[in-house]
């Protein structure tokens, strides 16, 4: 299982993991070891809530395709039990993410104080620039 925060939890058996050939530097044992992992959840498919599946959906992230199957590649390290708990570990932290409801911000105005210490402000502020000019005598 793998647990989001106190309430939601996914079966591992809804997420699909399979080792690939890491790519970049690393010499022969990147040639020769499956050691990154390529993970693959189905957001649709899957026992989210409803709202949950919803909020991943409309992410804006380029490891969500068009189908809503969530793609992460973990090659970091050089044991695949470490890329494989990293990508666990990043599925977790993006649906911890989705889950976060953002405040809706309420407009507010100007108290009538501090309207007035503004004009004030300026107002002084101008008289200071008025002393300033040239003297005519």
């Amino acid at each position: 299982m793998l647990t989001i925060n106190s309430r939601i939890s996914i079966p591992l058996t809804e997420i699909d993991m399979s080792a690939m050939r890491a790519q970049g530097a690393g010499g022969q044992n990147v040639n020769k070891t499956s050691t990154a992992v390529h993970l693959r959840f189905d957001v649709p498919a899957s026992s989210l809530p409803d709202e949950a599946k919803a909020r991943l959906l409309a992410l804006a992230d380029q490891r969500l395709t068009r189908d809503g199957v969530i793609v992460i590649k973990a090659q970091q390290s050089r044991s695949q039990e470490q890329n494989r708990a990293d990508a666990l570990e990043r599925l977790q932290s993006l649906i911890r993410d989705a889950l976060v409801v953002t405040r809706r911000r309420k407009a507010t105005k100007p108290t009538r104080a501090s309207k007035l210490r503004r004009v004030e402000g300026k107002t002084r502020r101008g008289q200071l620039k008025s002393l300033r000019t040239r003297i005519d005598d």
